[in-house]
Formats: C-alpha cells, sequence, structure tokens
C-alpha cells in the first residue's frame, strides 16, 4: 500500500530547482550526453513538463526568489547541484563558479565546496580527474575531498519527488567502462563512473537513502530503481 506523503516542496519550487540544474549542465558550454540523460529523464515525471526543451536557464536571483532561502532548501538544492556537476567526473571552473553564485543568492556558504575546488579541471594543467594523479597525490586529494564528502553524506530525503530525483539521477550500478569508436578506429576509453568520479561512495549512499526513503516511509515499490 503507497502511504501519500505531503512534498516538502512547492511545484515552483521543483520546476526552479530543475531549471538551476539545467543550468548547471549547460555552465561548460558542454552539455554532455550524461548530463542531458539525467536531466531528461526528471522533466516529465517530476516537474509535469512535456520535454527537456520546456526548461530554461535561471539566473541565481531567480532561482533564490523560487526557492526561498530556508537554509535546508538552500544546502539541498546545492547538493544536486554538485551531482549534476561532476556526473561525467569532471568539475569545470564555470560550473564551479555558477554554484557558488547560486550559494551567493540562496544565502548560504557552505565551506564543505571550497575542499571540491581542488578536483577543478584545468585544460593548461592536465588534471582532470583523481585516477590521473601520480598514486601520491591521489591520497593528498582523497583528504582534500573529505569535507565535502560529509556534507553529501548529511543529506536527508524527506520529499518523493527528491527521492525519485535521486534515485533516477544516479545509476543503480557503476556504469561500465566502454570505448568511443569511429570508422572502425578507438578514438576515446570512457573509465568506469566508480573510477572517474571521486565522489562516487557519497552518491551511493544518497540513492540507499532515497530508496529506503521511498520503500519505507512512502510504501513505494522501487523495484524500477534497482534494476
Amino acid at each position: 500500500m503507497i502511504t501519500t506523503l505531503k512534498s516538502s516542496y512547492t511545484d515552483a519550487q521543483i520546476v526552479a530547482w530543475l531549471r538551476g540544474l539545467y543550468t548547471i549542465a549547460w555552465a561548460d558550454g558542454n552539455y554532455d550526453p550524461e548530463e542531458e540523460a539525467l536531466i531528461a529523464k526528471l522533466t516529465t515525471e517530476i516537474a509535469n513538463l512535456d520535454k527537456i526543451a520546456d526548461l530554461e536557464p535561471i539566473t541565481p536571483e531567480e532561482l533564490a526568489i523560487s526557492l526561498g532561502k530556508e537554509a535546508t532548501t538552500a544546502e539541498n538544492f546545492l547538493r544536486t547541484a554538485v551531482l549534476v556537476a561532476v556526473a561525467d567526473g569532471v568539475y569545470s571552473p564555470p560550473e564551479y563558479e555558477l554554484i557558488c553564485k547560486f550559494s551567493d543568492a540562496l544565502g548560504v556558504e557552505v565551506e564543505a565546496l571550497k575542499s571540491l575546488e581542488n578536483t577543478l579541471y584545468r585544460k593548461e594543467e592536465h588534471k582532470a580527474v583523481e585516477s590521473t594523479l601520480p598514486l601520491d597525490k591521489q591520497a593528498e586529494h582523497k583528504e582534500l575531498l573529505q569535507p565535502v564528502k560529509e556534507w553529501l553524506d548529511g543529506m536527508d530525503v524527506h520529499d518523493p519527488r527528491l527521492a525519485r530525483f535521486v534515485c533516477k539521477m544516479i545509476p543503480a550500478q557503476c556504469p561500465f567502462e566502454r570505448d568511443i569508436n569511429l570508422f572502425g578506429r578507438t578514438i576515446a576509453h570512457i573509465p568506469p563512473l566508480c573510477k572517474l568520479n571521486p565522489l562516487y561512495e557519497q552518491f551511493v549512499g544518497l540513492r540507499f537513502r532515497s530508496l529506503s526513503y521511498l520503500a519505507d516511509e512512502c510504501g513505494e515499490d522501487v523495484t524500477e530503481y534497482i534494476k
């Protein structure tokens, strides 16, 4: 039996939330297939939008007006913004700058976000992700990320739509590595997300909490999320 729980967020807040994530996805000028797929899954089921084209970018000021400045709501939005920003394993300066602007507009200061700056990908420095760093630097990198890991682990889920959002955004399993082939030649190799993304364990934990909330408190069948 499904228990009907009151949503913590209004429809207007959810739409603004998705517009914010859409804006993050476009921040670096590269709307990657991974990011597009994540946002597209949510537009019809969560925000009652017909297609992803119905979403429009949102300014930090507009987001603050729509979401309000309640600290928990603001931090939960920023956590999901980080989710989208590093979905492809690369955290770019434009994404970081936009998240900081959103944070300022929402009136919250998240000290943990500063540690994420250490993962920024700058082409001129060839520092893409943790897996490309020398072994002696990888341990240092993990230690620097500890604050943001604890911050992400602190996200509680109390809204059915947000829980479904998390379950759809985070894959049930670490995606397999794959090669990209063109005219019979391998032109790129994509490692598994769990190796590419230094925050993967935090995302898995958040997904588990969302599944538990939907199953235990909402009484929903979560089979579709664990296939």
